[in-house]
């Protein structure tokens, strides 16, 4: 089986000393296999995946919130569309 590239991430993130992976194998940099924790892996990835998820509404939030600020200065759509 081939991990997806976010749970090999999870997997790095979790493990510093696999340096690759081939397939669902892990390795370090001697090229020794390692086992790592599937369960853990997938909860990782999970917690990453909302993490990003978070990033990404704060980020629209603000953008939102920039739009009614610029609004608020008399700015006209043509100008805010400018700025974007």
């Amino acid at each position: 089986m081939n991990l997806t590239l976010q749970q090999a991430n999870a997997i790095y993130a979790l493990n510093p000393s696999i340096v690759v992976i081939r397939g669902d194998v892990a390795y370090d940099k001697d090229g020794n296999e390692l086992a790592y924790d599937k369960s853990q892996a997938e909860a990782k990835l999970a917690e990453m995946q909302e993490t990003e998820e978070s990033a990404q509404k704060a980020q629209e939030t603000a953008k939102a919130s920039a739009l009614v600020k610029l609004s608020a200065l008399g700015l006209t759509q043509d100008e805010i569309n400018a700025l974007l």
